[in-house]
């Protein structure tokens, strides 16, 4: 990819969140500040002149989304299928998840708003929908994870993304990956469904004392109460190891 660089710019400190692309990759800093780099093609490593008080930070394949102390959202980046443009008057939000080409918003309500591409209904939410506590958006699914610790799939179900695993409970955090998915219960464990063609919905044997937990295009990474990490599925880069 020209104009593609992974290594984060020099003296970079003070981070206290990262997000990544198909091509670059971002940082928030303690200021509010967001810093990016990697492929530019599309703008989608450089964010807004001026750009403050951002809270959260996520990334699509080729766009950035980027949640303000205000509840407000900004985006840039690739603009096709409104992929650069929150609903209007769009306010109150407290978390924001980016799938590839479309995003998500949660409201301080529990409600979720969705926008950008929506081919299979990933980016509009059930009518209703209520109680949320947590977001993630896939390629063309999206997931929603409810107070009572109940998990909702919406979107694309080719490879089985939305089978939530009958009698799941207790979940704490979800991720959407390209077409898997992953729950993280209270207990430290993990479980995963949809596409496992390089094992990236099956957790290693014995894990656990899980504490964050990320899926992405065909592996998975979990981050462990130790502050090690580990990562499962396909790896012939490293990016699993």
């Amino acid at each position: 990819v020209i104009g593609m660089n992974d290594t984060p710019p020099a003296g970079l400190s003070g981070v206290v969140a990262v997000a990544a692309g198909a091509y670059f990759s971002s940082a928030l800093k303690s200021d509010g500040t967001v810093i990016g780099w990697g492929d530019n093609a599309e703008g989608e490593a450089t964010p807004p002149a001026g750009l403050s008080g951002v809270v959260a930070i996520s990334a699509g394949a080729f766009f950035s989304l980027a949640l303000k102390s205000d509840g407000t959202v900004v985006e840039w980046g690739y603009s096709a299928f409104d992929g650069t443009t929150p609903p209007a008057g769009l306010t109150g939000v407290v978390a924001v998840a980016a799938g590839t080409f479309h995003s998500l918003a949660l409201k301080g309500d529990g409600t979720v708003v969705g926008w950008g591409r929506n081919t299979s209904g990933q980016a509009r939410p059930p009518a209703g929908l209520s109680g949320v506590v947590a977001i993630s958006a896939g390629d063309v699914h999206s997931l929603a994870l409810e107070s009572d610790g109940t998990v909702l799939g919406r979107g694309d179900n080719t490879h089985g993304e939305l089978n939530v695993p009958a009698g799941l409970s207790g979940v704490v955090a979800i991720a959407a990956g390209y077409t898997h998915s992953l729950a993280l219960k209270s207990d430290g464990t993990i479980v995963g469904w949809g596409d496992n063609s390089s094992g990236e919905a099956t957790p290693p044997a014995g894990l656990t004392n899980v504490v964050a937990i990320a899926a992405c295009r065909d592996n998975s990474m979990a981050l462990k109460s130790d502050g090690t990490v580990v990562g499962w599925g396909f790896s012939s880069n490293g990016e699993a190891v």
